[in-house]
């Protein structure tokens, strides 16, 4: 009889063990669990703007340089006047850095309607020219000057003018005789040439652009 009751005592308290054990566990499942902060969010690195390429920059300024063959009362060698245009536009371009374009027949009449038509380019119009004591003798080769006049773009108002001559030093119309003639036509072509550059450099100043001899 005793061991009856003692194993029923000690069911009894293992039922109220495990109903106890029961009742803890549920309540600390019941229990709020506390929120936890969520983490600073990593900031993401801005990528760095891609720089356009880089693009050469070009003078705007520009010059259409050209000369004038219709001369009805002399009549000079085609080389005079081609050496003149190539000579006058090359020392332009070199010394404002600018975009030059000759042309070999150039009335004054289309040069200023060219003038008229550009934004930022200058049209230089050349002419060879001359005097002679007898109006009705042909300038002599060794007498051709250079003349010179310069439009401005847009409203083509003459933004300078002159003259250059072939002797050395091209300050007046006073010719240095070369040897074996002044009419050599090798010689000429060479005076002509520097009086041309001198055209060009006059040019250049009366603009205020630097020149580049």
């Amino acid at each position: 009889m005793n061991s009856q009751i003692k194993v029923v005592t000690s069911l009894l308290f293992l039922f109220i063990a495990l109903c106890a054990f029961s009742m803890t566990a549920h309540t600390q499942s019941g229990r709020r669990q506390p929120k936890t902060q969520p983490s600073a969010p990593v900031p993401t690195p801005t990528p760095e703007p891609t720089p356009p390429p880089k693009q050469e920059t070009q003078s705007e300024l520009s010059f259409i340089v050209g000369i004038d063959r219709s001369d009805m009362y002399n009549y000079f060698p085609m080389s005079y006047y081609t050496i003149v245009v190539q000579a006058c536009g090359a020392t332009i371009s070199r010394g404002a850095d600018a975009k030059v374009t000759t042309s070999d027949h150039l009335s004054r009449g289309d040069a200023v309607k060219a003038a008229k038509a550009q934004k930022t380019g200058y049209v230089v119009w050349l002419r060879l020219a001359g005097l002679t004591l007898d109006p009705s003798q042909q300038v002599r080769d060794s007498q051709i000057e250079i003349e010179y006049v310069v439009f401005a773009p847009g409203t083509a108002k003459i933004a300078t003018t002159g003259r250059t001559y072939q002797n050395a030093n091209r300050k007046g119309p006073v010719v240095v005789q070369p040897p074996g003639g002044s009419n050599s036509t090798i010689y000429v072509e060479r005076m002509l040439q520097r009086a041309a550059e001198e055209a060009g450099d006059r040019i250049l100043k009366a603009l205020h652009l630097n020149s580049g001899r």
